[in-house]
C-alpha cells in the first residue's frame, strides 16, 4: 500500500525535500513562469528552512532539459578551490587531510552564480519573484525541522564560545530552539534584499536583473565580507586547532559557472544524463553499463540474486570512482573508456556468487588504478587548545562538525517540457561558522580533495574537488521523461539507482518507487574526511524477506537492518503518457512533498 498517492497533472510539477520550497516553486508556475522559474524559488527556499543541509555558501548541480532547444546541459555549481590551496598550503599547517570543518576546506561558493545563471538564461520571472519567498521565511521565519533542532542542540557549546557568529544566528539567548519553533535568519533576510535591491537597480530586465545579483555576490559586498572574514579570521575546526581559511574575494570575483555538456548512457531505451567526473555522477552510468548484463526483471524484486547483482555492480563502479574521477579540466579522466560496453562486459565478469570485499578498480585503456591510503581520523581531537576543556564535551562536538553532511534536492518540471533537477548541498550549519553580516557559513567542498599527488582528485588551485552531489535527468525517444534527486552522501547514486530500476526494470509507477524498501553497500572509502569504510557491509531496510537476508549473509555480505523508510528522500517529477506531467516525494523523514497542477 502506498504511503502517499501517485501525482499526475497537467499544469507542472515540482518535487522538493521541504514542502514550503515545493509550495514556492508551485507559487512561480502560477505565476506565468517556468520549470527554471520554480526550481530557482525552491532552491533559494530550501537554503532557508533546510540550513543543517545546505545553503548560499554552498554547491549547487543543475541538470537541465530546455524544452526550446532539445538539449540536456549542466550548470556546474561547484566552486573550486581557492588560488592558495596548494599541497604546500596545507603540509605547513602538518595536515595530511584538508580538515572536514572550518575554513581550510572553503571553496568558491558555487550555488548562487549557478541558480542566477539558470534564472538569466531560461527563466522568465525576475530576481524579485524567486527571492521574495526566501525573503519572507528569512525574516518571518519558518518551523523549525526537528533534525535541524537536534543539530543547533548538539552545536551549541561551540557556538556559544568559539563560533560566536552562529550562536548569534541559530541560538535563541544561547539558548538551542526546540523542534516546530519559529526560526528567523535576519541576517539572511537583509543579505538577500541587499541583493534583491542592487537587482532591482539594473532595471526591469531579467538578464540585466540576474546578472546585477551575481556581482552583487561574487563581486560586490558579498564577496567583500568573505574576504574581510576569511583575511584575518580564524576558526577552531576537526583538527582541535584553530585555522585561517584560503579563501579570498579575489577567487569569488574571477568565477563563473561553467554550462557544460552531461555525461550519458542509454540504459533500456532511456539516455540517462550526469554531470561529469567531477561529480560522482557517472558512477550512477558505470552500474547501468554493468547491470544491462542481467535480467533483473527475472530476478524478482527483492531477491537475494536481485539485491546481490545491484550491490556487487556498485561495488565496482564507486571503485573505478575512487581511481579515476576528477575534475576533467585539471586531470586526464579516461571518461569514454569507463562508459564503454566492452569495458563494462570485462569488469561484469568480476562479479560472482559470493560477495566481494576487495576494493578493485579498472584498468580503462590498460592504465594502472591508484587509489590513496585512506586515513581514518575517528579519533577524539588532541590539540592544546582543547584538552584543558574535555570535560566540556567541546572535542566530541568538533567530530560532529567533520561528520559527513547531507544535502536537498529540487526538481520541476512544467507542461512544456521544461524540465531542471538539482541536489544542492554544502554551506551547512555545522561545518563553518556563519560569515559575520551575510547569515550564512561558507562550505567545506574541499574535504573531498586528496592531498596525495599524482591522483586525478588531488588538491589544486582553481580546481573542483570530486562532489558527491548528483541529480540525475532522463530522456526517452527524445522527449523528457524523468528528473530526480536524493540527499545522502556518497549513497546518493544507489538510492536513486534503485528508484530507476525499480521503475524501468521492475514496472513500478514513481511514487511506488520512492517508497519501495531499498538497501546499499558502504564498501567504498566515503568522500568525507574521514573516508571510512566497511567493505563487506550491506545495508537493508526493513521489509525485506528474512529468508532472503539470510541467503545475503551465506553469500559473504554482512547485512545491517535499519528501520523501514530510512534510507533517502527520493524527489522526482516527470512527463506522463498522457502528455501531463507526474511528480513523486519520498515519505522517509516526513518533509519531502509534491506539488502538481
Amino acid at each position: 500500500m502506498l504511503l502517499r498517492p501517485e501525482l499526475h497533472g497537467t499544469h507542472g510539477a515540482v518535487s522538493s525535500t521541504h514542502w514550503l520550497a515545493s509550495a514556492a516553486g508551485m507559487a512561480m508556475l502560477d505565476r506565468g513562469g517556468n520549470a527554471f522559474d520554480a526550481a530557482t524559488a525552491a532552491a533559494f527556499v530550501i537554503q532557508v528552512v533546510e540550513p543543517h543541509l545546505n545553503g548560499p555558501g554552498g554547491d549547487a548541480p543543475i541538470l537541465v532539459h530546455d524544452a526550446a532547444d532539445g538539449r540536456v546541459e549542466v550548470i556546474c555549481g561547484q566552486g573550486p578551490m581557492p588560488a592558495a590551496a596548494t599541497l604546500d598550503a596545507f603540509r605547513q599547517r602538518g595536515l595530511d587531510t584538508v580538515p572536514g570543518s572550518g575554513l581550510l576546506a572553503a571553496c568558491v561558493p558555487g550555488a548562487f552564480g549557478a541558480w542566477m545563471t539558470l534564472l538569466r538564461d531560461r527563466g522568465r520571472l525576475r530576481v524579485e519573484d524567486v527571492l521574495l519567498p526566501a525573503i519572507g521565511y528569512a525574516e518571518d521565519g519558518y518551523p523549525l525541522l526537528p533534525r535541524a533542532a537536534e543539530m543547533i542542540g548538539v552545536m551549541a557549546p561551540l557556538f556559544r564560545d568559539e563560533w560566536t557568529e552562529s550562536g548569534r544566528t541559530y541560538l535563541d539567548h544561547g539558548t538551542a530552539p526546540a523542534a516546530g519553533s519559529r526560526m528567523r535568519n535576519p541576517a539572511l533576510g537583509r543579505t538577500f534584499r541587499r541583493i534583491l535591491a542592487e537587482a532591482r537597480a539594473a532595471g526591469p530586465g531579467r538578464e540585466a536583473q540576474a546578472e546585477a545579483a551575481r556581482a552583487a555576490f561574487y563581486q560586490g559586498f558579498v564577496a567583500e565580507a568573505v574576504d574581510r572574514y576569511l583575511a584575518t579570521g580564524e576558526a577552531v575546526d576537526a583538527t582541535g586547532r584553530r585555522n585561517g581559511g584560503l579563501l579570498t574575494g579575489e577567487d569569488l570575483a574571477g568565477w563563473r559557472p561553467p554550462v557544460e555538456t552531461p555525461a550519458s548512457f542509454d540504459y533500456r531505451g532511456h539516455l540517462v544524463h550526469k554531470a561529469g567526473p567531477w561529480s560522482q555522477g557517472p558512477v550512477f552510468l558505470q552500474q547501468l553499463a554493468l547491470l544491462e548484463g542481467f535480467d533483473l526483471t527475472a530476478m524478482e524484486y527483492g531477491s537475494a540474486d536481485h539485491l546481490h547483482t545491484v550491490v556487487e555492480a556498485a561495488k565496482l563502479a564507486y571503485a573505478d570512482r575512487e581511481a579515476w574521477y576528477g575534475d576533467p579540466a585539471h586531470a586526464d579522466v579516461p571518461l569514454a573508456a569507463l562508459l564503454d560496453r566492452d569495458y563494462a562486459a570485462k569488469r561484469r565478469e568480476l562479479i560472482g556468487p559470493a560477495a566481494s570485499g576487495a576494493l578493485r578498480p579498472g584498468s580503462p585503456d590498460g592504465r594502472r588504478p591508484y587509489v590513496p591510503e585512506c586515513l581514518d581520523r575517528s579519533g577524539a581531537p588532541t590539540g592544546p587548545d582543547w584538552l584543558s576543556q574535555l570535560h566540556n564535551g567541546i572535542p566530541t562536538v568538533l567530530l560532529r562538525t567533520a561528520a559527513k553532511g547531507d544535502t536537498t534536492c529540487v526538481t520541476a518540471t512544467d507542461r512544456e517540457g521544461n524540465m531542471v533537477v538539482s541536489t544542492p548541498s554544502g554551506g551547512w550549519l555545522k561545518s563553518s561558522p556563519v560569515v559575520p553580516g551575510l547569515g550564512f557559513p561558507l562550505g567545506t567542498r574541499g574535504q573531498m580533495a586528496w592531498l596525495a599527488e599524482g591522483h586525478p582528485n588531488v588538491l589544486a588551485p582553481g580546481k573542483r574537488p570530486r562532489t558527491t552531489l548528483s541529480p540525475t535527468l532522463v530522456l526517452k525517444e527524445g522527449r523528457p521523461y524523468l528528473a530526480f534527486g536524493t540527499p545522502g552522501g556518497d549513497q546518493q547514486d544507489q538510492w536513486t539507482l534503485h528508484f530507476l530500476l525499480n521503475h524501468i526494470d521492475f514496472g513500478m509507477a514513481p511514487q511506488r518507487a520512492t517508497e519501495a524498501t531499498t538497501f546499499h553497500t558502504d564498501h567504498v572509502p566515503t568522500s568525507f574526511t574521514p573516508r571510512q569504510s566497511r567493505p563487506l557491509t550491506l545495508v537493508a531496510e526493513q521489509g525485506f524477506d528474512r529468508a532472503v537476508l539470510e541467503e545475503l549473509g551465506h553469500r559473504g555480505h554482512e547485512v545491517r537492518e535499519v528501520p523501514a523508510q530510512t534510507l533517502g528522500k527520493v524527489c522526482a517529477t516527470g512527463v506522463d503518457g498522457d502528455g501531463g506531467v507526474v511528480a513523486a516525494a519520498s515519505p522517509r523523514g516526513g518533509q519531502a512533498y509534491a506539488v502538481v497542477r
